[in-house]
C-alpha cells in the first residue's frame, strides 16, 4: 500500500499546472455534466475557464451537500494548549523567533477553558498546540484527554505529527479526530517557509494523515494554508490527497479545511493572493469532486463571507474562537497564533445559521457502549 508521500513524488507539478491553465470551456462543461467526477474533472473545475461557470457550480454544490448531509452545520471550537514552539515557520505567530509571551496551560487550566466552552454549548473541541514536545508530551496529553472525555462527545487534536503508536494511545484515551495541514504541498516552497525545526521534515508531515488512518481516527481533516503558493495547484494536491485517504481509510471520515493566511506576530505578508472568489471556486469544486467529504470553515474568514458560503457545501464551522492558550477564561495578553476575522459570539453565529435555514448541531454522535 502506497502512502501519500510516494504518490506525491510521482506527480509532475509543471504538468498539473499546465493542464489546469490550458483547460477549455468544453472540459468544464463535460465535468459539470457528469454524476461522478474524476481527478481530471476536478482539475477542470479549478481552472480559470471554470470561473464563468461558478454560479452553476454553486447551485450543484448546494444540491449535493443537502442530499448528502442535509441542512446542518456542525459546531466546534479550538482550545489552545500552548503557544510554545520549536519551529520557525515564517508565517506563524508561534514562530520560535517571535518575541511573544509564551504559555503552556496546566491540566487544571485546560479544564477551566474547556468548561467555558462546554457552558457555551460546544460538545466538539479541537486541541491545538505548537510543536514543543518537552511541554506538550504524551503524559500531558493523556492527562488532558482524561479530564475532558466525559464533557465532550468529540475531541480532536491539531498538534505536531506523531507515530501510529502514539496516535493509537490517544485514540484509546478518547481522542477521535486528527487535523493536520500540510501548509503547502510544493516541496521547495515547503522548505523555504519552514526554515528550522522538526517541521522541516516534509515526508514525515505529509504522511501524518496516513498514520492517523492506520491508527484508526474516526475523523481526519486536511488542508493547505492558502497564500503560500498558487491556490489552484495546491487545491489539486488537496483533492489528490483526500481521494487517497477516502479510498484507503474508508472507516475514517475525511474533511477539508480552507485556512487563509491571517495577520500574526512576525508580520509575514502572503506572496500569493487568494481572494473570496477563489475560495468559493475551491469549495464548489471539492464538493462536486468529493461529495461525501466534510468541508470546514473557521473564524479566519469574515462573518459576511462565512454566512454567504454556508449553502455552497460547508458542513462544519467554528465560532467564538480564541487562538491563544487561556484565551477564553485566563489572560487576554497572551499572543495568539493569528488574528481571527469573525469575532461574533457562538450565540450570534448560531442565530445566523438558523436564519439561513440551517440547523446548528452541537453533538452528532455518542460512543457505543459494548
Amino acid at each position: 500500500m502506497s502512502d501519500f508521500y510516494e504518490i506525491s513524488q510521482g506527480q509532475d507539478w509543471n504538468r498539473i499546472k499546465q493542464e489546469i491553465f490550458f483547460i477549455k470551456a468544453y472540459d468544464v462543461e463535460s465535468a459539470l455534466d457528469k454524476d461522478y467526477r474524476t481527478l481530471d474533472d476536478f482539475f477542470a473545475l479549478l481552472s480559470p475557464s471554470a470561473e464563468v461557470y461558478l454560479e452553476d457550480m454553486a447551485h450543484m454544490a448546494h444540491q449535493i451537500t443537502v442530499q448528502r448531509f442535509g441542512k446542518i452545520i456542525l459546531m466546534f471550537a479550538p482550545l489552545y494548549l500552548s503557544n510554545e514552539c520549536t519551529n520557525a515557520c515564517i508565517y506563524c505567530g508561534f514562530n520560535r523567533n517571535n518575541s511573544i509571551q509564551r504559555m503552556t496551560l496546566t491540566v487544571e487550566q485546560v479544564l477551566q477553558e474547556a468548561m467555558s466552552l462546554y457552558q457555551l454549548g460546544f460538545r466538539h473541541i479541537l486541541l491545538v498546540s505548537g510543536e514543543a514536545t518537552q511541554k506538550v508530551n504524551m503524559d500531558y496529553l493523556k492527562n488532558v484527554v482524561e479530564k475532558l472525555r466525559d464533557l465532550f462527545a468529540s475531541i480532536s487534536i491539531e498538534i505536531y505529527p506523531m507515530s501510529v503508536e502514539s496516535y493509537s494511545v490517544l485514540i484509546e484515551k478518547g481522542v477521535d479526530g486528527l487535523t493536520v495541514y500540510q501548509e503547502t504541498y510544493h516541496p521547495e516552497r515547503y522548505h523555504m517557509v519552514h526554515g528550522t525545526g522538526p517541521k522541516q521534515n516534509y515526508s514525515w508531515r505529509i504522511n501524518t494523515p496516513d498514520r492517523g488512518g492506520i491508527a484508526g481516527f474516526r475523523r481526519i481533516n486536511i488542508g493547505v494554508l492558502l497564500g503560500l503558493y498558487e491556490w489552484q495547484i495546491e487545491a489539486a494536491f488537496i483533492g489528490l490527497h483526500a481521494e487517497h485517504l477516502i479510498r484507503t481509510y474508508w472507516k475514517s471520515h475525511i474533511g477539508i479545511s480552507f485556512p487563509r493566511l491571517r495577520p500574526a506576530a512576525g508580520g509575514y505578508m502572503p506572496e500569493y493572493i487568494v481572494n473570496d472568489k477563489n475560495i468559493v471556486q475551491l469549495i464548489c469544486a471539492l464538493r462536486l469532486f468529493l461529495p461525501d467529504a466534510g468541508l470546514v470553515l473557521s473564524t479566519r474568514e469574515s462573518s459576511w463571507f462565512r454566512d454567504n458560503v454556508i449553502p455552497l457545501g460547508i458542513t462544519q464551522m467554528s465560532a467564538g474562537s480564541k487562538t491563544a492558550p487561556g484565551g477564553y477564561t485566563l489572560s487576554r495578553d497572551i499572543d495568539g497564533q493569528f488574528e481571527i476575522e469573525d469575532s461574533r459570539t457562538p450565540e450570534q453565529v448560531v442565530k445566523k445559521i438558523i436564519t439561513l435555514g440551517y440547523d446548528p448541531v452541537w453533538k452528532d454522535w455518542d460512543v457505543a457502549l459494548i
